[in-house]
């Protein structure tokens, strides 16, 4: 038996020693500086050797007549846009008349009759090979030593929709979109500066995904910018699929449950946050797009908060931090009161508490953990259910379970009322992360009061206080404009000061422009 298990295991190291080898031959000719042959066949050979003939290569293998020269157009399927390759590629090279041929050589009327509006002259193999992964065409001509980048990126991708996470009364209802031209095209509309900057980067050993990075050269802070695109060049992972994968890999700590970059799947916040200074991360592929820096007030702030009038964003601003402290804060105190201080409550519903809970055969922190990991279950599973059915199957699930729990004496009707109003709560955050962060830390609170009542509460609550404030965001405090403090950054944080009255950018994101609004000419009143 050992004699088998260690067959096993050497036939294991040699298959992984093959294919480590393997995979480096394969680095060594896309790293190659191989450049375009004279011979079209041997580039032809080339490129089938790195894409290994995959079935959704197309080459297509003609001969200008009136050059007399045999040409070849390579493409990835499904990746292009067929009428711009057919029509503005192909098509007017099979049809050049003798009278269009310029004088010298036939590279010069080649790119002259290509009618494409996006071409770029290669001289090397391996960007011949990224941009067919791209989505672009390839043109090769026989016994010339170039290649020919056309641009004819059209893949598939769903039409510009609403925002699932992050729906408003009033206001835009577009959203981001998978694919990063669209996005960027949705940005590009509400923001029309010439200072908007727009940096490409490649990311991802094998995916090669692309990322864009977003800022306003003339507001923006020269060093934030910087520091942002060397992170995400220092990135060296196989894949990027969702923004998910940079937010972790380039935040400045990983150690916390806190989000250090906020998301958003709206154009018009994204405009908003880079009117303020701030950098915005696009990648191809998904319709979430990352704002950096970030402090904890704009988590709970709105879009909205900005097309409705001041007072009634302040309103709206004050119910959104009520609902954080009952989110955070009401089981533990529940917990706190029944175990530890029952004097403090009121003495007719501390009777009717103690009714309640005469039957329930647990402690106050099971039967919390129990109804509060009810909960997370019946949020999470109606998450994953179809889109019809995930919302009634999570009301139903929790009005017939938290009926049958207090029928059964397994947790009293005071929970229950104090669970609905936590999960209420939770979900009048209007950003997805933030909203996770205070599910995850109320656990704890709960341990700490069922172990030392308030008083575990309080030091819970220092405790937590404490890390928020040591955390950063590339370079700029967490808790801004509170920890340090700053009153003008008060303008915009736990209430909404009219538009007349805010008319410097924050100071905390270290603008270069400062002035958002000027002054504003009032008319005589009559």
């Amino acid at each position: 038996m050992k004699k088998s298990v260690r067959i096993l295991r050497r036939e294991r190291k040699k298959r992984q020693k093959l294919e480590e080898y393997n995979q480096k031959q394969l680095e060594r000719v896309i790293s190659d500086e191989v450049p375009v042959y004279k011979n079209i066949e041997q580039n032809l050979e080339y490129v089938k050797k790195i894409l290994g003939d995959s079935s959704d290569l197309v080459v297509r293998e003609f001969r200008i007549d009136t050059l007399n020269i045999k040409v070849a157009v390579v493409y990835l399927d499904e990746l292009i846009n067929k009428d711009i390759t057919q029509n503005y590629l192909i098509r007017p090279l099979m049809k050049l008349k003798e009278s269009e041929a310029l004088p010298g050589e036939p590279w010069e009327t080649i790119v002259n009759e290509v009618q494409a509006g996006e071409t770029k002259e290669l001289e090397q193999m391996k960007k011949a090979v990224e941009g067919l992964l791209s989505g672009d065409t390839i043109l090769l001509v026989d016994d010339l030593e170039k290649a020919l980048l056309v641009g004819t990126k059209g893949w598939a991708g769903k039409n510009v929709g609403e925002p699932r996470a992050e729906s408003v009364v009033r206001g835009p209802t577009e959203s981001l979109n998978e694919t990063l031209s669209s996005s960027l095209g949705l940005i590009r509309h509400r923001l029309r500066d010439p200072s908007l900057r727009v940096k490409y980067h490649t990311i991802g050993k094998r995916t090669k995904t692309t990322v864009a990075v977003l800022y306003i050269e003339e507001i923006s802070e020269e060093d934030i910018v910087k520091e942002v695109e060397k992170r995400i060049r220092e990135i060296e992972i196989d894949g990027i699929l969702e923004t998910g994968y940079i937010e972790e890999l380039i935040q400045d700590q990983i150690w916390t449950p806190f989000p250090l970059m906020q998301n958003t799947e709206r154009p018009d916040s994204v405009v908003a946050h880079l009117l303020e200074g701030k950098v915005a991360i696009l990648v191809d592929g998904t319709p979430h797009a990352l704002i950096a820096p970030a402090v904890f007030s704009q988590f709970y702030n709105s879009p909205e908060d900005y097309y409705e009038r001041y007072l009634i964003s302040t309103f709206l601003r004050f119910i959104r931090l009520l609902s954080l402290f009952i989110a955070l804060l009401l089981p533990a105190l529940y917990i706190a009161f029944v175990s530890f201080h029952p004097e403090m409550i009121p003495f007719q519903l501390a009777l009717a508490m103690a009714a309640g809970r005469a039957t329930v055969p647990f402690s106050s922190i099971i039967e919390a953990l129990i109804m509060e990991f009810s909960v997370e279950i019946l949020r999470e599973a109606s998450i994953r259910l179809p889109g019809p059915i995930g919302p009634t199957i999570g009301i139903v699930g929790a009005l017939v379970i938290g009926d049958a729990a207090v029928s059964a004496g397994l947790v009293s009707p005071a929970f229950v009322i104090v669970v609905a109003l936590t999960t209420i709560s939770s979900y009048a955050n209007p950003n997805y992360n933030a909203a996770i962060s205070v599910r995850l830390i109320r656990f704890p609170l709960m341990i700490l009061a069922s172990m030392f009542g308030l008083i575990g509460v309080m030091c819970g609550l220092m405790l937590l206080l404490l890390h928020l404030v040591q955390l950063r965001s590339f370079g700029v405090s967490y808790m801004s404009p509170f920890s340090p403090l700053n009153l003008q950054g008060l303008k915009d944080s736990l209430v909404r000061i009219p538009w007349p009255w805010m008319k410097k950018r924050p100071v905390i994101f270290r603008t270069h422009n400062q002035t958002r609004l000027h002054e504003v000419r009032k008319e005589n009143e009559s």
